[in-house]
């Protein structure tokens, strides 16, 4: 389903006009947000002594990020929303960042 709205127009480089691509629209933003927040969990983990996550762990999450983005950015809204959704599912239940249980056993 496409919607318009909520600020869903498409910002890219424009050599044409010389626009420069912004952060515009909700979808940007959020995922721009999740992605910062899967980069400190990574660096963070990968500065452990024995870091419990492999690097293609991560990728899954960044490229649900990307894919809702341009879902968003495109209008459509649920298919977006949707994404964006599973992949903080996928953070939370495999990545796992608020998981304490197995800092304190070491």
């Amino acid at each position: 389903m496409r919607v318009s709205g909520w600020g869903c127009k498409c910002s890219h480089d424009d050599p044409s006009t010389g626009r420069e691509a912004n952060l515009e629209t909700v979808y940007d933003w959020v995922t721009v947000a999740v992605f910062a927040g899967l980069a400190v969990l990574f660096l963070q983990r990968s500065s452990e002594d024995r870091p419990r996550d492999k690097i293609v762990h991560y990728l899954p999450p960044a490229l649900g990020c990307a894919v809702s983005n341009y879902l968003g950015n495109e209008g459509y809204m649920l298919p977006a929303v949707g994404m964006t959704v599973a992949t903080m599912a996928y953070i939370y239940f495999v990545l796992k960042p608020f998981d304490r249980a197995s800092e304190e056993g070491d």
